[in-house]
């Protein structure tokens, strides 16, 4: 039987996958902006820059020039974050809500290691009697 929280985590992710597909959706079929943005840039990239350019026109410019893996990299790592999130709320485990995001799953694997560490020591100290 599911609680509260995990029907809240899965209303979550279904929204967010469908969001993202509207999202997607939107960038790669419906958005002409970008698409005659990135046609000007690339049909005519000047040497120098124009007198007459802004800074919004010039940031344009140099944010089309970045490469894609790059722009992948800044939009994949937060949406799957965010999606781990919103999966790790399904868990019937309320402890293990939130141990896929990046951050805390280093928190958790230091203190871990830190544990480890002192176990051992502790052990390290104990002295064996042979008899």
């Amino acid at each position: 039987m599911m609680n509260f929280r995990q029907r809240m985590g899965w209303i979550g992710v279904g929204l967010y996958l469908l969001a993202s597909a509207a999202a997607f959706y939107y960038v790669f079929e419906i958005n002409e902006t970008y698409n005659k943005l990135a046609l000007e840039h690339i049909q005519q990239h000047p040497k120098e820059p124009q007198e007459g350019t802004t800074w919004t026109h010039s940031l344009k410019v140099r944010l089309l020039s970045l490469p894609f893996w790059l722009w992948t990299l800044i939009f994949l790592i937060p949406y799957l974050q965010m999606f781990l999130f919103l999966y790790s709320c399904t868990r019937a485990d309320p402890k293990t809500v939130g141990y896929c995001i990046i951050p805390i799953c280093l928190a958790v694997i230091c203190n871990r290691h830190q544990t480890f560490v002192k176990a051992s020591n502790q052990i390290s100290r104990l002295q064996l009697i042979d008899t």
